[in-house]
């Protein structure tokens, strides 16, 4: 009868409002701990994402980089880059400037629009 009484003093004092309480506030605290762990989490995903599309860019940019250096170390490929750099020309070659014209303008006339708006428009101008 000793022990009946031993565990109902317990259950009773378990089932008591500040226990309850207290319970409460810390199941509040980890449901809050668990939520923000959760928006860290996506965040990180997010972030995570995007460094690997850096890191894509990046190695691919490695990879024209090298293929230019390759290019560059062959003497067709250094002829082509002076050529297109600095406008030089072999011996016999010419090179043609292209110019245009400062005092040609392309404005087309307007179209003079009709009806009764324009009229309208243009009464209180």
């Amino acid at each position: 009868m000793r022990k009946f009484q031993e565990k109902n003093k317990f259950k009773n004092f378990m089932r008591s409002k500040p226990v309850l309480v207290l319970l409460t506030i810390i199941l509040i605290a980890f449901v809050w701990n668990i939520v923000n762990l959760t928006i860290k989490l996506e965040d990180t995903y997010k972030n995570k994402k995007i460094e690997q599309e850096k890191i894509s860019d990046l190695e691919n940019r490695k990879a024209k980089l090298s293929t230019d250096i390759d290019k560059l170390n062959t003497d067709k490929g250094k002829e082509e880059a002076i050529r297109e750099n600095f406008g030089m020309v072999k011996e016999g070659e010419q090179v043609i400037v292209v110019v245009d014209d400062k005092n040609q303008t392309t404005d087309e006339p307007k179209k003079e629009d009709k009806g009764f708006f324009v009229w309208f428009k243009n009464l209180f101008k």
